[in-house]
């Protein structure tokens, strides 16, 4: 049953993963889907720099609404745009999936590096194993854990800060 469900997965995957970075590409549709799922994002100002089978790039803008007392970017709105470069790929897989996929932050560490008072942008090369992590989890019908790390970097390239997030997915039973 569990080979059955994989090569579902793959076969609705190769659709529904183009139909996903395509509404994500579009910048009206992106908004209303930030607006409608991750309002606390639009209102920061997150925005999609890259997004592709690979790799997925957030930029967060240092404004007056995102900053902190000392003069910088809000520990949590980077954690937001870190949390987002990560979970585009799991979502990118799960949306619509089939059977359906369950995924959840399970873990979140943290080390920042350097103060961030301008534009930061966190990008995660991890969508690979992130497919990999839901193939195995519809494979084997259990839980599966994948941990993705997120690098901010300044607009000059000088890290700001570097998020290890880890996602839960699991396929769901009928």
């Amino acid at each position: 049953m569990s080979a059955i469900n994989l090569d579902a997965f793959r076969a609705n995957n190769t659709i529904e993963a183009e139909k996903f970075r395509g509404m994500v590409k579009n910048k009206l549709l992106f908004n209303l889907f930030m607006l409608r799922s991750l309002p606390m994002g639009f209102i920061a100002g997150l925005s999609v720099k890259e997004f592709t089978a690979e790799k997925c790039s957030i930029a967060v803008p240092y404004r007056w609404l995102n900053q902190n007392p000392f003069s910088s970017t809000y520990f949590a709105v980077l954690a937001m745009a870190a949390e987002m470069s990560t979970g585009m790929a799991g979502m990118m897989h799960t949306t619509n999936a089939k059977p359906s996929i369950a995924i959840l932050v399970v873990g979140l560490e943290a080390e920042f590096v350097k103060k961030a008072t301008g534009l930061t942008i966190f990008t995660c090369e991890d969508s690979n194993e992130i497919l990999k992590t839901i193939e195995d989890a519809i494979a084997s019908g259990d839980g599966r854990t994948v941990k993705c790390t997120s690098t901010g970097r300044s607009e000059s390239g000088d890290v700001i800060a570097k998020f290890n997030i880890t996602w839960s997915f699991k396929a769901r039973s009928k």
